[in-house]
């Protein structure tokens, strides 16, 4: 994968659009096609990384396991480490995930009325 240079102008640009813009700023948080499907999936309950492969079963796992962790970076998810035999994950949404909920049902909405 290349480096991105950081002070390229189109890096500055788009910084300087998230600065500005609230709608930028959150298509960068959750601007991929599975990001809001995952934030829709921990929107119940939280779930084991098994749990939600199965309700997204066209995820690949390496995508399913990126976007995760891009999540959890910006603070949208949590990710709990269980320490019992065997040791597994969870993930839930974290308080600015669970604000994104109306955000995310609202697309579901326009959806039905729209499909």
């Amino acid at each position: 994968m290349t480096a991105i240079k950081e002070t390229s102008t189109i890096q500055q640009n788009k910084k300087t659009a998230q600065e500005m813009c609230p709608v930028t700023f959150t298509m960068e948080k959750i601007g991929s096609y599975w990001k809001p499907i995952i934030i829709y999936h921990l929107s119940e309950d939280c779930k084991r990384y098994s749990e939600l492969k199965k309700s997204i079963p066209a995820i690949t796992e390496k995508v399913l396991i990126q976007h995760l962790k891009q999540l959890e970076a910006d603070g949208l998810i949590i990710r709990e480490a269980k320490a019992v035999v065997p040791p597994f994950v969870t993930y839930r949404l974290s308080e600015a995930g669970q604000r994104l909920l109306p955000v995310i049902h609202a697309m579901a909405n326009w959806a039905t009325a729209y499909m």
